[in-house]
């Protein structure tokens, strides 16, 4: 990872990849990078050993490289937003305030609890620096992004690429559901029946997909959440015994599989108008 992301403004703590000029498609990779720049590392209690044990578990390991393949097979070339922080920096899909109920497991936007709920930064540290230096220009950077599709293509898709462990962890707090190998995340506003049946269709053939368990929602940029019905969002979390040795080892045979599921679903929502105007 280039040491430029220890500089103060950090704007290239993630990257916007280009697609298709015609291409609606962002997809959002906001969970797949391990990196914690040194100058952060002593904000956090864990050891070195037991921070490498709660990236296994946290990370949505090979989830760039799944976006990167797709990118590579599309008819249409989608975007990519792609997070090359980890997610133990800060997490750009919290609410940045008391409206986060992953505050109560001490995972807001700046993370002070591990996935075991043990202590990742001390109780009372204040999470403002860090969000003022990665999250705010993240949001700002990706509404942009959002942006540019809306007057480029009349319409913005947000497709959040991410993964999830096969056996419930003790932060997650609505892990009683099914556990599909894909789970669809939707929005009530922003997630249209028909851009749903569109991922139902492209990720029949991976043995399941579930809507909304065990994990739901779709990322929305605030200034358009509940506000833009022209854009479009959905959620796909992928179960990582499909594609990958858990906790954090490397990546199978399922992993082409899933980026040819996911190159269909992209494919489909760029020649179907799957938003409402």
């Amino acid at each position: 990872m280039d040491d430029t992301l220890d500089s103060p403004d950090a704007l290239d703590s993630f990257q916007l990849l280009p697609g298709a000029a015609d291409s609606p498609v962002i997809l959002h990779v906001p969970h797949s990078s391990r990196y914690v720049p040194a100058s952060l590392r002593d904000g956090i209690v864990l050891d070195d050993a037991g921070l490498e044990r709660e990236l296994d578990h946290i990370t949505d390991a090979h989830t760039a490289e799944l976006a990167a393949a797709v990118a590579e097979a599309a008819d249409v070339t989608p975007w990519r937003f792609v997070n090359r922080l980890s997610r133990l920096v800060i997490d750009p899909e919290r609410f940045p305030d008391e409206r986060e109920e992953m505050l109560a497991v001490g995972m807001g936007a700046v993370y002070t609890r591990t996935t075991h709920r043990a202590p990742l930064r001390p109780a009372d540290v204040d999470p403002r620096p860090l969000i003022d230096r990665y999250f705010h220009p993240y949001a700002q950077a990706m509404t942009a992004a959002v942006a540019d599709r809306l007057a480029a293509t009349g319409r913005a898709v947000v497709v959040d690429v991410h993964s999830y462990p096969t056996a419930r962890l003790p932060y997650e707090l609505h892990g009683d559901g099914p556990r599909p190998p894909v789970c669809v995340g939707t929005d009530s506003f922003h997630t249209p029946p028909e851009l749903v049946a569109l991922a139902e269709k492209a990720f029949a053939g991976l043995g399941g997909v579930g809507i909304d368990s065990p994990f739901s929602g779709a990322y929305v940029p605030l200034r358009f959440y509940e506000r833009e019905p022209r854009v479009a969002a959905l959620m796909v979390e992928i179960r990582r015994d499909t594609y990958m040795t858990e906790p954090g080892g490397p990546a199978g045979p399922g992993l082409a599989r899933l980026a040819g599921a996911l190159t269909a679903l992209v494919d489909a929502v760029s020649m179907f108008d799957a938003v409402s105007t």
